[in-house]
C-alpha cells in the first residue's frame, strides 16, 4: 500500500472525537453519536516562529474543524448527550464560535437551536453560520456575560439544554485536543500557549493532559500559558470586567464561566494567565499569515502574541493552539491589509503595478 493510499484511508476512517477517544469520554455505548467527524486537526511545525524563539514551536490549527473552530470538539459530546437525554432544544450564549457549532450539531441531531448574542459584538462570519444552520438567533442589549446569565436561567426552566462550557460535556469533548497533541508528537510539550476567554478550553486541555499522564500516554505535562486580551482580562486583573473590549471578539468575556478552572490549570502546571494588547494580537495575527501561512481569527492569535513576549527555554517544545479560522472574521483581515485598486487591463499596466 502506498503512502498516499494510507493517508486517504486514514482520512476516510477518522470517526470524530467520540469514537476516536471513547475510552476517555462519558458517552454511553447505546447513545447515538452526533458527529461531523470533528477533531483530527493538523499540528503544524512553525519553522520561522521556531527560529525566532529558538524552540520547536508547533501550531495546533483548530480552524480545520467542521465549523471552523475548536468548539466542535465539545459540541459533539454535548449535543450527543442532549439528544440521548431526550432534549428537544438547546441554547447557548455566544460571541460567535459556540453559536456556529451549536447550530450545526443541533441541525445534525434534529434539535432546535437557540442562540443569544450580544448586539453588535459578533463577527458577521460567525453570525452567518448560526443563521444558515437554522438557529433562532436573538440579539440582546447587553454583553456576553449578560447573555450567559439569561442562558443559565433558561436552563433552569428545564425547557432547553444549555450547551455553553458550563455544560461539563463540553469540557470533556474539548480535552481531546490534548490527546491529539500528545499522539502527534509522541510526548507532551513543555509549554502550551492558549487564548483565554470564557476559559473552558484551557481547563479542558489541562484535564486532557493529566488524563493521558495517568494513563501513561505521556511522562509529563506542559506549563499552561493562557492569554487574555488586555481589554478583557478579568483573571489577570482579579476582578470582573463589566465592559470588556477587544478586537478579539471570541475572547471578549468579562466574567469567565471557567475562571477557577483556568486558575487551577495555570497554578498546577506552574504556568501563567497573562494579557496581550490588541496591537500585539493583530501583530501576531498578521505574522502567522505572512510567515507561517496560517490564517486564524484574531482571538486565536492571542496564544502566539503571548509566546512572542514570553521567554521559553532554548530547544523546548512549544504548542500554540489557534482556536478558529480566519474566515470567521474577514472584516478584521481587511483592516490589516491594503485593498488594491483597479488598473488598466494591459501588460504594461500590470508589470508597472507589480514592479517587474
Amino acid at each position: 500500500m502506498t503512502t498516499t493510499e494510507d493517508a486517504r484511508i486514514a482520512m476516510l476512517n477518522w470517526p470524530g472525537v467520540v469514537e476516536a477517544y471513547r475510552k476517555y469520554l462519558p458517552v454511553p455505548a447505546e447513545a447515538e453519536v452526533v458527529t461531523l467527524r470533528e477533531g483530527g486537526t493538523p499540528l503544524y511545525f512553525a519553522p520561522r516562529l521556531s527560529k525566532l524563539k529558538e524552540a520547536d514551536v508547533y501550531i495546533k490549527f483548530e480552524g480545520a474543524n467542521p465549523t471552523g473552530s475548536f468548539k466542535d470538539r465539545g459540541m459533539t459530546v454535548a449535543i450527543t448527550m442532549a439528544k440521548h437525554s431526550g432534549a428537544k432544544a438547546v441554547v447557548c450564549a455566544s460571541t460567535g464560535n459556540t453559536s456556529a457549532a451549536s447550530a450545526a450539531y443541533a441541525a445534525r441531531a434534529g434539535l432546535r437551536s437557540i442562540v443569544l448574542i450580544p448586539s453588535g459584538y459578533i463577527a458577521l462570519g460567525k453570525l452567518a453560520q448560526a443563521l444558515i444552520y437554522g438557529a433562532k438567533v436573538v440579539q440582546i442589549k447587553g454583553n456576553f456575560d449578560r447573555a450567559l446569565e439569561i442562558v443559565r436561567e433558561l436552563g433552569e426552566t428545564g425547557l432547553v439544554t444549555v450547551v455553553n462550557s458550563i455544560n461539563p460535556y463540553r469540557i470533556e469533548g474539548q480535552k481531546t485536543g490534548a490527546f491529539e497533541v500528545v499522539d502527534a508528537l509522541g510526548f507532551a510539550p513543555s509549554h502550551h500557549f492558549i487564548p483565554v476567554g470564557n476559559a473552558g478550553n484551557i481547563t479542558a486541555y489541562w484535564k486532557g493532559y493529566n488524563e493521558y499522564l495517568s494513563d501513561n500516554k505521556c511522562s509529563s505535562v506542559p506549563k499552561m500559558m493562557g492569554f487574555q486580551a488586555e481589554g478583557a482580562a478579568p483573571i489577570v486583573k482579579g476582578e470582573i470586567v463589566r465592559f470588556p473590549d477587544t478586537v478579539a471578539t471570541a475572547i471578549r468575556v468579562g466574567n469567565p464561566a471557567s475562571w477557577k478552572g483556568a486558575l487551577a490549570a495555570a497554578s498546577e502546571s506552574e504556568g501563567t494567565i497573562g494579557a496581550v494588547t490588541d496591537k500585539e494580537i493583530l501583530a501576531a495575527y498578521t505574522y502567522l499569515a505572512r510567515e507561517e501561512s496560517i490564517f486564524c481569527e484574531p482571538a486565536s492569535a492571542a496564544a502566539v502574541a503571548g509566546l512572542m513576549k514570553t521567554t521559553v527555554p532554548r530547544r523546548s517544545t512549544v504548542v500554540c493552539v489557534l482556536t478558529g479560522h480566519g474566515l470567521k472574521d474577514p472584516d478584521t483581515a481587511i483592516t490589516q491589509i491594503e485593498v488594491p485598486g483597479a488598473v488598466e487591463a494591459t501588460l504594461e499596466a500590470i508589470t508597472k503595478e507589480v514592479g517587474i
